[in-house]
């Protein structure tokens, strides 16, 4: 593997700074936001498959434009949002005031999350595992909020790109899952952080994503020990 070469703060800085770029333009992408009734109503489907019928507590971890956020909202559960992103909250804070549902969107890191122990239920990321310089550290963090029986839900995939783009170029080699990772890599990471009962299953619909998958996509669950 190759080493780091910059200090944890300036990859951070680098994330954040591509986000922000991105995220006028985030949602118009078929494969982040939502374009259609279907993709709407599948990306529900699988929410609900996962979530279950009750209400829970959640922490959507790395939300971005609240895509993932104001689904959850709207199957019934108590949302709050976090990103390192400024201008992808401002994004994210603006969708949900155009909805029904509350939902508190805070500016926060993912590594040092501004929660008390045993806060939610479930805490949920999408697309964010491959942008953590400390992966396995920041799954141990996601446990602490999390009430012990409680679980963690990643919707991820394995892209493997031909080269980084934009800041990632500078900082691709500091980051240990980029590029994403096969199912059954993130499940021994998620076992080394100490999640059990670890089950996934592939998201290649193309309804979720507004057109055939270019890459492999799936979700994954592990439970936080009692």
């Amino acid at each position: 593997m190759t080493q780091p070469t910059q200090d944890d703060e300036t990859v951070k800085e680098l994330v954040q700074q591509h986000w922000n770029g991105r995220a006028a333009t985030f949602d118009e992408e078929s494969h982040h936001g939502i374009h259609s009734d279907d993709q709407h109503d599948r990306w529900l489907t699988v929410l609900r498959e996962w979530t279950g019928g009750d209400s829970l507590r959640v922490l959507d971890v790395g939300c971005g434009t609240g895509v993932v956020s104001l689904l959850l909202a709207e199957l019934g559960h108590d949302v709050v949002g976090v990103d390192f992103a400024p201008e992808m909250l401002e994004h994210a804070r603006a969708k949900a005031r155009q909805t029904n549902h509350s939902i508190t969107f805070h500016r926060g890191d993912a590594e040092t999350l501004a929660l008390l122990d045993d806060t939610v239920e479930l805490v949920t990321a999408r697309h964010l595992v491959w942008t953590l310089p400390n992966p396995t550290a920041i799954l141990q963090e996601w446990q602490r909020v999390v009430e012990p029986g409680g679980r963690i839900l990643l919707i991820e995939g394995y892209w493997n790109h031909d080269e980084p783009w934009d800041e990632y170029e500078h900082m691709h080699d500091d980051l240990p899952m980029y590029d994403g990772r096969p199912p059954e890599e993130l499940s021994d990471v998620l076992v080394q952080a100490g999640l059990s009962d670890t089950t996934h299953e592939p998201l290649m619909d193309a309804t979720l994503w507004g057109r055939e998958p270019h890459h492999d996509y799936y979700i994954m669950s592990g439970k936080v020990p009692r």
